[in-house]
């Protein structure tokens, strides 16, 4: 049985605020190519809890004949800069130049994939860029209850309560966040981001242990299911004309685990759900 052979290349990408780190996955070879994936990563710590599952991921993808990007933004991993400086627009800007990356070596459909703030992101980034499809991985609903979780977390849920943020910046688990991008991220809704592309939904779901596993199964409902949230706002999205796949799937959060976690079952149900070939 011959092994699949992977190709990362990491580089570094020009920006106007030094360099953005990025690692290529290149479609394997001898695969009709299907596409290109720009992967946009999660907020503070939570890109570095979830490195190794978008490493698995984009290694099943690149196995399929995709193409798949990753790029640090700025202040964030491995790039130029401090997170005490970024910008939302400076975000959308790397983006940008990391789509026009890929087209320049991709012929084909392109696709964004986002993962919990970096999906709020991509669907804001999708309103200019215009991708062929959206691959959604538990994504944030709204910047400012995105925010609020990261506040609970250090007992400073108040800080976001109300108005804009402090001049000084404020402490996000652990990471000095300027002004203008903790207010940029608080103006964010999903609800007003209805995507004009198909949508993958991805969502995890804590299977039920105990009583609520046996009630859930004498009542012969599913292990796992969407959030309430979700859904409600998928069925916005879809009355405002969008395709939406949706596909909860069992599994541990694994960008907030204590240890580097794994959801086997998210990488399964994104490989049956493949981007689709426009029409």
């Amino acid at each position: 049985m011959n092994t699949p052979s992977f190709t990362a290349l990491p580089f570094f990408l020009n920006a106007d605020e030094g360099e953005r780190f990025c690692l290529y996955h290149e479609p394997e070879t001898g695969v009709p190519p299907r596409g290109a994936i720009l992967y946009v990563h999660p907020f503070a710590e939570e890109l570095n809890k979830s490195r190794r599952m978008v490493a698995l991921q984009a290694r099943a993808y690149a196995q399929a004949g995709f193409g798949v990007l990753q790029i640090d933004l700025y202040g964030c991993g491995d790039s130029s800069g401090e997170l005490a400086l970024a910008r939302w627009d400076t975000w959308l800007g790397d983006l940008a130049r990391a789509w026009q990356w890929l087209q320049a070596r991709h012929s084909g459909p392109r696709y964004l994939w986002g993962l919990r703030l970096g999906a709020l992101l991509a669907l804001d980034f999708a309103r200019r860029a215009r991708p062929d499809g959206l691959i959604l991985w538990q994504p944030a609903l709204s910047g400012r209850a995105h925010l609020h979780q990261f506040a609970r977390l250090q007992s400073a849920a108040r800080l976001f309560a109300s108005g804009p943020a402090a001049e000084q910046g404020t402490e996000i688990a652990g990471y000095l966040t300027p002004p203008a991008l903790s207010d940029a991220i608080a103006e964010l809704d999903a609800d007003a981001l209805t995507p004009r592309c198909p949508v993958q939904w991805l969502e995890l779901s804590p299977a039920p242990h105990g009583a609520a596993a046996e009630y859930a199964s004498a009542a012969g409902q599913g292990q796992a299911a969407l959030q309430p949230a979700s859904a409600l706002l998928i069925d916005r999205w879809r009355q405002g004309g969008a395709d939406v796949q949706a596909y909860p799937v069992d599994g541990e959060a694994f960008w907030t685990s204590s240890e580097i976690g794994l959801a086997p079952e998210l990488l399964a149900a994104t490989a049956a759900a493949m981007p689709r070939e426009p029409t």
